[in-house]
């Protein structure tokens, strides 16, 4: 077959029976071609040598086939829903699942006046970083920037980061984690790396931070990565361990000066300003020198330029962010005590006698065993606390520091393993039990080994009546869900969380399903038993903190009880902001500190020393700040008066009070927390985001909602849509939509593959279990906009809801007005260091006249055309005249084109600019944009409105 006619891109071509839009990426072999009306999951390559393709026109309206006056708008609203390719600032917005948030776009701006990207994303939690970092993302790949994409994060977070990408950004990223890299490789050729082969991938950081895989990673890295809980990947002070791997991983991935990098965290700065630099540093090098404060005059500039690479704000800051309301819950907070059984007590003070006994033994003067000594004794303490079961692990468990070889390395195990510090290398193993056996392996019969061993039955003899701590929790439980909540219960340790489910499945009634969730478990087991869990109306989900980081929990959950307290406040905070952000369905969520109530217990002084004092700075500035550095250094020497030494308590020496801030380290702690709490007031005005102005959010909103539509219109559209077609549609509660298709066309259920008689629906986020979040890219709202548009663009199908023309009388018209409802396509041009790339870009738009079409006065009042769209019929008028009027039109539409594609051609002119304005950055690199359009214009509808007589 002989070929002998290339096709533009976004020109109408016919082939197989119908007709098609030619796309990017065709070739004069090969044509890429979406149906006319179709959508993006019907596009099809045809091979030119094997199949006639011809030039194909658009048909005008049958003047025969009358609409009535929704025609125009259900047509429009229809077409611009199913543009996956739209005009606008933006070339990604048609595509994804979500509408962000207008203070969303902020960080998308930030990113697109740079080149290469280099952000910094350090929003609190709960307010959508990973949103954001993902919109960055799939814009430059639309605006054919970038082609491949790599998210590095904690394994645990992997098949969250997958399920996001997939369902909001429509990316279908591979998992390159230990348990799937085998797998993955299999699929390569030879010489291939994973990374070659698949363009998006989710990388476990601790996987691929090692030298072998590193150097493979760092070979054939995509051009854009982002940094999950890049904390973790701040320079480790002593330059060792995995934090140190990670660190010189994100750095080698930086120190391309073209690579794209997001870095995403909610806690940048853990107190250690160096570790803050480093972070700072892979942004831009010179950062590394900054000093520690950054006020006055002086430092205007360098404030100036890191706030184009720093991005954090609180959740005050966006709530009402350009007058678009951003649904927080309001977080109830209350502290809950208990008090040990007497049983209990006696095997404490029994644990507190042996510490004083063994830790400081006259014997035994090496200062690496004493350490040793201490930290077991430590860890039973913190076991013996969490609970009975915990108690007994740790009792007959080797001690963490027991095969350390100094002071200091006993030290480092002993901090990283009880303090609970928020620099520590991950989350995983975190919830194992610490051990307290501190005995050489050859004295297995020792006096101190059975001692431990007597203690771990004791401790055992306590579970279940004797342990006042887990009875009171269980009637705590089932208060909460009696009162409508759904708990988490945060505990420390995995016995004492497989403790506490096993205890409430035995108390709580048989309707409430519990579930324990542990570190023992793979990152994928934990995300399953948690999406089963959900589907149960009560339910309480029981873990460690393998789930307080990353895990979004807010859709099934509303209430967190820290049955053990951390010993670090950030941590709280993270547990408390699994269920405490935006998309929690929920007004309030609940918050229970849960402590031992006893003047000598070591809850007591964390709660007066950390925890009291954290959230009284929260509430005060809106957002928290980190406990200082050094702090596990006070906490431990306070902990070691009380318990060794007793210092400040009761005569007997047993107790372990804090008499409120009589001890001077407590003192000098409070004020170093205080000062940096006003350095943090004081950067939080330093680091505001001014170099984005309000109103340049506000304009490239509303032309985004231009081009595709907005949440408003996609709810109008579909409710009038259904109603149309018979479906019942009713209000249920504010925000909620029922819907019934029973009494449709047998089609459109067909098209809508609905499996339950009954759909309740939100166009907004968040949703309830029962309820499903209806976005512009849905695939019911997807379908049912491409079922209305088919059958009105198919002459020969049924007769549509959204018929291509139609003629109304109105009071709205003083003389004969005439709407053409047009569909433009234009090429988008990408040019830069001799590569070029073409683009499609689809627009619909409505233009108006009034008089005949040989006598034309043209309206360009967008508002009046508005709103006689939405004018209704208040007189006949005769199915003869309507379409002798519309033929009148139809038959010199060639008289129409002339001024169509002149303002066809501005708005191609608006589109380029508007690239160039938000992609300023790019033009320094050579990247030029160019639009042109393709003619003709499709003219998809002509609605004539006649003044009423």
């Amino acid at each position: 077959m002989t070929i002998d006619t290339d096709f533009a891109v976004g020109s109408l071509v016919k082939a197989r029976g119908r007709e098609w839009v030619v796309l990017p990426d065709s070739n004069k072999e090969v044509l890429l071609l979406r149906p006319l009306g179709g959508t993006e999951d019907e596009v099809t390559g045809i091979y030119r040598a094997l199949e006639t393709v011809a030039e194909a026109s658009f048909a005008p309206p049958d003047p025969r086939q009358l609409g009535d006056y929704r025609s125009c708008r259900l047509l429009r609203d229809a077409v611009r829903l199913g543009f996956r390719s739209s005009a606008g600032p933006f070339r990604s917005f048609a595509r994804l699942a979500v509408e962000p948030r207008p203070y969303q776009l902020v960080p998308l701006l930030m990113a697109l006046k740079q080149d290469p990207v280099r952000l910094l994303i350090a929003d609190d939690v709960g307010i959508g970083k990973t949103v954001e970092a993902g919109l960055v993302a799939r814009e430059l790949l639309d605006r054919g920037e970038i082609s491949r994409l790599a998210v590095l994060c904690p394994p645990h977070l992997a098949e969250q980061w997958q399920a996001e990408l997939n369902e909001k950004f429509h990316l279908d990223a591979k998992l390159v984690l230990s348990s799937t890299v085998s797998q993955l490789e299999r699929e390569c050729r030879l010489g291939q790396s994973v990374f070659e082969r698949f363009p998006f991938v989710i990388v476990s950081i601790d996987f691929i931070k090692s030298d072998r895989r590193r150097d493979e990673f760092l070979r054939t890295c995509p051009e854009f990565v982002i940094v999950d809980e890049a904390h973790t990947c701040a320079e480790a002070g002593d330059g060792r361990g995995s934090r140190q791997q990670r660190h010189q991983l994100v750095k080698s991935i930086a120190a391309d000066p073209q690579r794209h990098l997001v870095l995403v965290t909610a806690t940048p700065h853990s107190g250690n300003e160096s570790a803050f630099r480093s972070l700072l540093a892979l942004l831009n090098q010179k950062f590394a020198q900054l000093p520690d404060d950054l006020s006055g005059r002086q430092y205007e500039q360098a404030r100036r330029e890191l706030a184009t690479y720093f991005v954090q704000r609180r959740r005050a800051d966006i709530r009402a962010y350009l007058q678009a309301d951003t649904p927080f819950p309001d977080r109830l907070e209350q502290e809950q005590s208990y008090k040990l059984s007497p049983e209990y007590r006696r095997l404490v003070e029994k644990v507190l006698r042996f510490a004083r006994e063994t830790v400081i033994d006259p014997q035994d003067t090496s200062k690496h065993r004493q350490r040793v000594r201490w930290w077991s004794i430590l860890a039973l303490l913190r076991s013996i606390a969490s609970s009975p079961a915990a108690a007994a692990a740790t009792l007959r468990s080797r001690a963490a520091t027991a095969d350390s070889e100094s002071e200091e390395e006993a030290n480092k195990i002993g901090r990283h393993t009880l303090l609970d510090l928020m620099d520590n290398e991950a989350t995983e193993g975190i919830d194992l039990v610490p051990g307290s056996d501190f005995e050489e392996e050859q004295t297995a019969e020792s006096r101190v080994r059975r001692r431990l061993q007597e203690m771990a039955r004791e401790a055992e003899a306590l579970e279940g009546a004797k342990d006042e701590k887990l009875q009171q929790a269980i009637k705590m439980v089932s208060g909460m869900l009696k009162d409508g909540f759904q708990p988490i219960v945060f505990c420390r340790f995995i016995p004492t969380a497989e403790y506490v489910a096993r205890a409430l499945r035995e108390r709580l009634p048989k309707s409430v399903q519990v579930e324990a969730v542990t570190g023992l478990l793979p990152p994928v087991e934990r995300e399953n038993r948690i999406a089963e869990l959900g589907a149960h109306p009560q339910r309480v989900l029981v873990c460690t903190d393998c789930l307080s980081e990353g895990i979004n929990l807010q859709e099934h959950f509303n209430a967190v009880i820290h049955y053990d307290l951390s010993w670090n406040p950030t941590r709280h905070e993270q547990r408390e902001g699994r269920v405490d952000r935006f998309g929690q369905p929920a007004k309030d969520v609940r918050v229970v500190t849960y402590y031992d109530g006893s003047s000598d217990s070591i809850d007591q002084i964390v709660l007066d020393v950390l925890l009291r004092k954290h959230n009284s700075i929260r509430k005060r500035l809106g957002v928290s700040v980190p406990v200082p550095a050094g702090s596990d250094r006070v906490i431990e020497s306070i902990l070691e008066d009380r318990i060794l030494h007793g210092k400040g308590s009761s005569p007997t020496g047993d107790q372990l009070a804090l008499p409120g801030m009589e001890d001077p380290r407590q003192q000098e702690l409070s004020q170093q927390w205080t000062n940096a709490s006003e350095r943090e007031k004081r950067s939080r005005t330093v680091f505001a985001q001014e170099t984005i102005r309000v109103d340049e959010v506000a304009r490239e909103l509303e032309a985004m909602r231009t081009a595709i539509g907005s949440t408003v219109e996609v709810a109008d559209f579909t409710r009038q849509a259904l109603r149309e077609y018979g479906a019942a549609v009713s209000q249920k509660g504010k925000g909620i939509t029922q819907i019934s298709l029973e009494g449709t066309p047998r089609a459109l259920r067909d098209t809508l593959s609905l499996n339950k008689p009954l759909l309740k629906a939100r166009f907004e986020l968040p949703v309830s279990d029962d309820e499903i979040y209806l976005n512009r890219t849905h695939p019911f709202v997807d379908g049912l906009a491409t079922y209305v548009m088919d059958t009105a663009l198919d002459p020969e199908g049924e007769k549509s809801i959204a018929s291509r023309c139609g003629v109304i009388r109105t009071s709205r018209v003083a003389k004969r007005t005439t709407l053409l409802l047009t569909r433009i396509r234009f090429h988008l041009t990408v040019q830069q260091s001799g590569d070029e790339r073409t683009l499609l870009a689809e627009d619909c738009r409505i233009f108006a006249f009034s008089g005949s079409p040989q006598n034309v006065t043209w309206i360009d009042d967008q508002a009046y055309i508005n709103e006689l769209i939405e004018a209704q019929p208040e007189a006949n008028v005769i199915s003869e005249q309507s379409q002798s009027m519309l033929s009148q039109v139809i038959d010199n539409l060639s008289l129409l084109q002339s001024h169509l594609e002149g303002e066809a051609r501005k708005y191609g002119d608006e589109l380029r600019d508007a690239h160039r304005r938000v992609r300023a950055a790019s033009q320094a690199r050579g990247m030029r944009y160019h639009v042109k359009l393709q003619p003709p214009l499709d003219v998809l509808g002509i609605y004539v409105y006649l003044p009423k007589i």
